[in-house]
């Protein structure tokens, strides 16, 4: 299977190896920079770090249209950072994600 993603891994930009590399290292330690899980706070889902702004929140928005800039002024107390760190995430549990936006569609 590697060999089969190696083409594309090498036709990525210097920007796109290095969110890989940052998927691929948050994965192996299942420790995700910037990402909190509570029980108890949000319905234990993940949400940025110290706050209550759950990922899935982030990504449902996303794809409703708004864009990074919005989503920062929006919610001041994200960066830029946090952001990447939330489409890392998701990147890694879609099925999560997308769990957890049905469920709030549903409510």
């Amino acid at each position: 299977m590697l060999k089969d993603l190696q083409p594309q891994l090498l036709a990525l930009s210097q920007t796109e190896k290095a969110q890989a590399i940052q998927l691929l290292a948050a994965s192996l330690s299942e420790l995700w920079a910037g990402i909190e899980k509570t029980p108890g706070v949000m319905s234990g889902d993940d949400c940025i770090r110290q706050t209550r702004i759950p990922v899935w929140l982030l990504v449902s928005l996303r794809q409703q249209g708004a864009t990074e800039a919005y989503l920062l002024e929006d919610y001041p107390s994200l960066t830029a950072a946090d952001l990447v760190n939330a489409w890392l995430y998701a990147d890694a549990h879609p099925e999560e994600i997308e769990a957890a936006i049905a469920r709030q569609e549903a409510a």
